[in-house]
């Protein structure tokens, strides 16, 4: 007799069985993920600071107007109250630096440390966008990206407004996915932020808090959002228009005062007439920059991604505006317009954008493509991304020649002219050193600002050409040292009197000294 089968025992089965389907790898703890992020971007920085030297970005003027607001901390509410040109927020970040380091270094370390933090949201927008591995690719990129190495390592302040808009860019990106205000609300405090750093960043205001309206079928709460987040954004920008208002009578006074400067520059660089060569050489300059600094590989397959993220992802595409329509929009201005000069450090925001899409252009553009085509592929976008800046970086250091002084800016090296940092030092040496007093040219090309900055005089010892308290000083210090530029504007003082290697400036003679190079010229005064 047959035994009736237990209730409990279960037939055989021709199905697969699940436990031998491999379990998809579990993800890497995200704190040894950007811990290894931070080491990346960390070690090429650290080598660099210890070479660089303040020069673009107007890192020496930045650095002596934080001194200033060091002396006399107060809130900064206008241009004229202490920032100028430049973000309150940086002169307040460089003034603490400075209370507890040296000048040639404060600046430049807070660079670094905001420019090595940069990496964490660069990592956690392209890891929500396009999942841990992409966001691996993006951070390393990131960290390789030479131009940047310049910035995290001299006192301008690209590198600490870019760590700030990357931030909202982050938030935004979660607030976006998630449906939820709260990170929205975080990346419009970031965005105030980077307001307070850089004038570039008021531009994204509009655009962002534009890209909510499309960012939900339910239209009413993509608006709701929209004009919360545009609240949030606006504290910073109204009080400091507020404040221009006051004290300058125009509340976008420092926006006109750049754009003055720009129109001014164009004229000088572009020359007269229709210009189409140097309106050509900006028409190029976004991509060109990314393709230089980034190096072709990542570049390319950053912006392959972009492209196809658009018809693809349309969930990404607030982030893709983000860095096209600025670049657009500046563009515009300098080819058709001809209000704006391009440079290196304003592409950073929009630069920084393409790392993200790295790894989704990389997978769209070799596909289903055998492993060999993968592996080669990406060996040799590793391989230029860091040959690329290493190469640049040797190229400019110390280097002077025209190709060199064209890349340095955008280099991972920056370093003054020789013959500029011969005289600092000479001055720092026997002048600074032994409580001496200098009399200063200006330059055309601002080196009179570098050389006092490096000569560790104070304001007081310094009688500089450049400002209107030129006469004032030279009767107070009594300098011994006299300092000029072959195009300076000193010999055309009614004062100075200039015969071969004797100068007599105010009836005091000066005699050239020996071991200095064009178009710098040093003298001492006679006994």
């Amino acid at each position: 007799m047959a035994t009736a089968p237990s209730p409990l025992s279960v037939p055989p089965s021709h199905a697969p069985n699940l436990s031998a389907v491999p379990a998809p790898a579990p993800e890497p703890s995200n704190r040894l993920l950007i811990g290894l992020m931070l080491v990346a971007a960390l070690v090429p920085r650290l080598l660099v600071f210890t070479v660089n030297e303040n020069l673009y970005g107007d890192a020496v003027v930045r650095t002596e107007l934080a001194e200033r607001w060091l002396n006399d901390p107060h809130v900064i509410t206008a241009y004229g109250d202490g920032a100028y040109q430049f973000g309150p927020l940086h002169m307040y970040l460089v003034g603490a630096a400075l209370s507890v380091m040296d000048r040639e270094v404060a600046g430049r370390a807070v660079s670094l440390l905001f420019g090595v933090l940069s990496v964490i949201p660069l990592f956690a927008l392209t890891r929500r966008l396009f999942g841990w591995r992409a966001g691996v690719v993006g951070g390393l990129a990131f960290s390789a990206w030479g131009m940047h190495m310049q910035f995290a390592t001299t006192a301008g302040s690209e590198a600490v407004s870019l760590f700030f808009m990357l931030a909202t860019f982050a938030l935004y990106a979660e607030g976006v996915d998630e449906n939820r205000f709260a990170p929205l609300f975080q990346a419009g405090l970031m965005l105030n932020l980077a307001c307070a750093l850089r004038y570039d960043a008021w531009m994204y205001i509009p655009l962002l808090t534009l890209a909510l309206c499309f960012s939900s079928e339910d239209k009413v709460a993509a608006v709701t959002r929209a004009v919360g987040f545009g609240l949030v954004c606006l504290p910073f920008p109204l009080l400091w228009m507020q404040g221009n208002e006051l004290m300058h009578g125009d509340p976008f006074f420092p926006v006109k005062a750049v754009e003055e400067f720009h129109r001014n520059w164009v004229q000088s660089s572009a020359g007269s007439g229709a210009a189409i060569g140097w309106r050509l050489q900006q028409l190029g300059f976004w991509p060109g920059i990314a393709l230089l600094t980034l190096s072709p590989g990542v570049a390319l397959l950053g912006m392959w991604g972009m492209v196809k993220a658009w018809r693809a992802r349309p969930d990404t595409r607030w982030l893709v505006a983000a860095a096209v329509v600025p670049a657009a929009y500046f563009t515009f201005r300098a080819v058709v317009l001809l209000t704006f000069v391009p440079l290196g450090r304003f592409t950073v925001t929009q630069i920084a954008v393409v790392p993200v899409f790295v790894a989704f252009g990389f997978a769209a553009l070799v596909g289903s493509r055998g492993a060999g085509v993968r592996k080669a592929l990406a060996g040799v976008t590793a391989v230029l991304a860091v040959a690329v800046p290493v190469a640049m970086g040797l190229y400019t250091f110390r280097a002077e020649g025209r190709l060199q002084d064209s890349m340095r800016p955008v280099s991972p090296t920056s370093t003054n002219p020789v013959a500029v940092m011969q005289v600092a030092d000479f001055v720092k040496a026997e002048v600074a050193s032994k409580g001496g007093a200098v009399a200063l040219d200006d330059d055309p090309s601002y080196m009179d600002l570098q050389l006092a900055f490096f000569s560790g005089l104070p304001e007081e010892r310094l009688a500089r050409v450049r400002w209107d308290t030129f006469r004032k000083r030279l009767q107070e210090a009594r300098p011994e040292v006299l300092i000029r530029f072959d195009q300076g504007t000193l010999v055309k003082d009614s004062g100075v009197k200039l015969e071969g290697r004797s100068l007599v400036l105010d009836g005091v003679a000066y005699e050239e000294q020996d071991g200095f190079s064009a178009p710098l010229h040093v003298y001492r005064r006679r006994p």
